[in-house]
């Protein structure tokens, strides 16, 4: 009888712990030092001018934002298949994964810092020059580091141990939100240029680079891939018999029209989701400071508030699947995460200044739509990978991994390009809200139209909560 080992999975998602905490830091800072740098460029004068007379222009420039963040994202759209097969035939003494991990994790450890740096100094073809190899090599391992998880796991224990993989991670973009709190970006960017202190920015990027070392040295002495799949070769292959799939995977034959037509599905609603998603991600930082007018910390609480319900979310959606299957699982997310932009659509400027620069209240309706937000994409992203690995043997986890991020960085690649460009014309930042919230329910559309809801047999199993603890 299939069990899941806890304790070895939570050590495998210290990998997904530093892949969030890298990506949260990127994502928090990065589309706010190319809105300032690009003001500079554009209007000659700094962001906090032109928030102060005339903040129309800092939508003006969106469109060149969208384009850096995007060109990053079709690098990776690129580069995570390639990774996915080349870790699928890579054989080494300390297995096929790790290699990518480790080189990766130290090369984007020892860039990463210097974007801000870069920024600090103006020298946007420096900045944007690192940004792109630092995504580069976080693609070389963030791959392979996804693909341990299912290398090492039973088909029907992976919708829990990618709750515990994703809890994990969430760790990591915690620790960046922390960061974020208490080094506040609206305190540079909201002063006199002669005024900015470097170390408000760089001290982020410099501790996340640490962590993510320290993450992958965990992972690299605790976690031995190749003795772990010949101990556990005879448990993966009882698996394969119990996979929640139409029809069975062999390699020797093309795949089968019923699991084509899932695996097509599930990325088309995928490609949707992490348009919104992105779409937010991308520019909530910007929403926050130049349309609230609120002070940039508000975000980071945002996160930490999206991160709790997501790591309720994840502790539970395995045995949510588990009860009514991965489909309605996945379904019930994007319906309550709907739910939460819709109310985001009705949010705007308080008009109570406070703060010494002058910012206004931040609207605590935002916080619901984190909630809300975050417990509903829990679901969604626990269930959604593992059923797109589910569909392949374990030869091919790699590839099919690089399928279902090749799916997401194509929508990351086009979602900023594109909302970026409905900002610039439009003029309005509700534009932000009200295109996530379309792009979830077309999601939702086709993920409950077109996927099947295939339950996998019964195996023993954590329920809930207990999936968090440790193995006696």
């Amino acid at each position: 009888m299939l069990k899941l080992n806890k304790k070895r999975t939570m050590k495998i998602g210290f990998a997904f712990f530093g892949i969030l905490l890298l990506w949260q830091v990127y994502d928090s800072w990065c589309p706010t030092f190319l809105t300032d740098i690009f003001a500079r460029y554009a209007y000659g004068i700094s962001s906090a001018e032109l928030k102060a007379g005339s903040p129309d222009k800092i939508l003006h420039v969106q469109w060149l934002v969208g384009i850096i963040m995007a060109c990053d994202n079709l690098a990776a759209l690129i580069l995570l298949p390639i990774f996915g097969n080349l870790s699928d035939r890579t054989k080494t003494p300390i297995g096929k994964r790790m290699p990518y991990i480790l080189v990766g994790t130290f090369v984007s450890a020892i860039a990463f810092p210097f974007i801000p740096l870069f920024f600090h100094h103006n020298n946007i073809a420096g900045m944007v020059i690192t940004m792109a190899i630092v995504l580069m090599f976080m693609m070389m391992y963030r791959n392979p580091a996804v693909a341990l998880m299912p290398d090492i796991t039973p088909k029907p224990l992976r919708a829990k141990a990618n709750g515990i993989i994703n809890i994990m991670g969430y760790f990591g973009g915690a620790a960046a939100t922390v960061l974020g709190i208490f080094l506040k970006l609206s305190d540079y960017i909201n002063v006199a240029d002669e005024s900015r202190k470097l170390w408000i920015i760089e001290t982020p990027f410099i501790i996340a680079s640490i962590l993510m070392v320290i993450s992958a040295l965990v992972l690299f002495f605790s976690i031995k891939e190749n003795k772990l799949q010949e101990e556990l070769k005879d448990e993966l292959e009882e698996g394969e018999k119990l996979a929640a799939i139409a029809e069975p995977v062999d390699d020797d034959k093309p795949m089968p029209k019923a699991n084509r037509q899932m695996l097509f599905a599930i990325l088309a609603a995928e490609f949707l989701w992490f348009m919104s998603d992105n779409a937010l991600g991308t520019y909530i930082g910007n929403y926050v400071i130049y349309y609230l007018n609120s002070v940039s910390s508000a975000t980071m609480y945002l996160t930490i508030l999206g991160g709790l319900a997501s790591v309720i979310g994840f502790a539970i959606a395995g045995s949510i699947a588990d009860k009514i299957g991965r489909k309605w699982t996945v379904s019930i997310g994007l319906a309550i995460t709907f739910f939460g932009l819709f109310i985001m659509t009705l949010v705007g400027p308080t008009n109570k200044v406070t703060g010494v620069n002058g910012e206004f209240s931040f609207p605590t309706l935002l916080f619901a739509v984190w909630v809300f937000k975050g417990f509903g994409m829990s679901l969604v992203h626990n269930c959604s990978f593992p059923m797109v690995v589910e569909l392949c043997s374990s030869k091919k986890i790699g590839k099919f991994t690089g399928y279902y991020y090749a799916s997401s960085m194509s929508a990351q690649t086009v979602t900023p390009i594109l909302l970026g460009l409905l900002l610039t014309n439009s003029g309005l930042w509700g534009v932000l809200p009200l295109y996530s919230s379309i792009l979830t329910v077309l999601s939702f559309v086709v993920f409950t139209v077109f996927v099947k809801n295939i339950k996998a047999k019964k195996v023993a199993n954590a329920k809930g909560l207990e999936a968090l603890g440790a193995e006696d």
